[in-house]
């Protein structure tokens, strides 16, 4: 009997020590296979998140507008496509409306623009504000004036004060310069300076530099350009005793601003369009846009 009970006893734990193993043994290969599928499902990840960072755009990215924002967009599309290699970025600058007008025909992919978009343009376009400008009041640096109201200011350019002994300047003839019609500087100057007053230009320029250029070698002169474009040549005047700074103009107390806008069509899916923008109000676009002598809004 004892023999017997020895030998059933050792054989039921055989056949428990068997069953352990085998239960052991199906676990491991179970986590082994949960292990690889795990790893297998995160290499798969990984493989697809390397794909998008790695994705080099390639194409063209067709612009139109602003002459005010040319140094702000060369710098821009400078450093984007450094950092995109496939991209080129054709820009051309006849002026704000046109820049517009060209965007919502769909015949350039960014319309820049130095005004806002009136209502019916807005119907076909987005404005993205990618930075601000003071429209700066400029005149040849031997003028002694400093200062001028924009009370004044709207009379030189209505032709109520004609010489500049009228505002504490030298006996001489005011010569006022200005932008072509559809211009973005002339649309915001006329906007926040005229009111309902009628300018009366001696000349009309086609670009900012040549407004600058004029007043620079034009004695009397007087005219309104981008801040981020005034130089030495001329001498920039304060308004109302505020003058044309950063603070100023992200503050509002320099009134005579207005932004700068890459406008692009409503429901655009354009990949390259939206990397542009993207970058543009990136922390380096920014910084381009501040080193251009425009306000970032970042």
């Amino acid at each position: 009997m004892n023999k017997k009970l020895i030998s059933l006893i050792a054989g039921a734990a055989i056949v428990a020590a068997a069953t352990g193993c085998s239960e052991t043994a199906t676990s491991s290969v179970a986590g082994t296979d949960s292990s690889a599928a795990g790893t297998s499902a995160s290499e798969a990840s990984s493989a697809e998140a390397s794909s998008a960072a790695t994705e080099e755009l390639s194409g063209t990215l067709s612009m139109n507008g602003s002459t005010s924002m040319e140094k702000v967009i060369k710098a821009v599309n400078g450093a984007f496509m450094e950092k995109n290699k496939g991209v080129t970025v054709n820009l051309n600058l006849t002026g704000s409306g046109t820049g517009i007008q060209e965007a919502s025909e769909g015949k350039c992919d960014i319309g820049n623009s130095s005004r806002k978009l009136k209502d019916e343009e807005a119907e076909k376009l987005d404005a993205t504000v990618v930075g601000l400008d003071g429209i700066a009041l400029v005149v040849n640096p031997v003028n002694k004036l400093e200062d001028i109201t924009l009370e004044d200011l709207a009379k030189v350019y209505s032709g109520e004060i004609t010489n500049w002994k009228e505002l504490g300047g030298d006996d001489k003839s005011i010569v006022v310069i200005g932008r072509e019609d559809g211009s973005g500087t002339r649309d915001g100057f006329e906007s926040i300076v005229m009111g309902d007053k009628e300018p009366k230009y001696a000349q009309e320029l086609e670009s900012t530099g040549s407004v600058i250029n004029a007043v620079a070698t034009t004695d009397g002169a007087i005219g309104y350009a981008s801040l981020a474009n005034v130089d030495e040549t001329v001498k920039a005047l304060k308004i109302g005793g505020v003058e044309a700074t950063e603070e100023n103009i992200k503050s509002g107390a320099y009134e005579v601003q207005r932004p700068f806008i890459c406008a692009t069509l409503k429901g655009s899916d354009n990949k390259l369009v939206k990397a542009y923008l993207d970058f543009i109000l990136s922390e380096e676009g920014q910084a381009l846009v501040l080193a251009q002598g425009a306000v970032p809004v970042k």
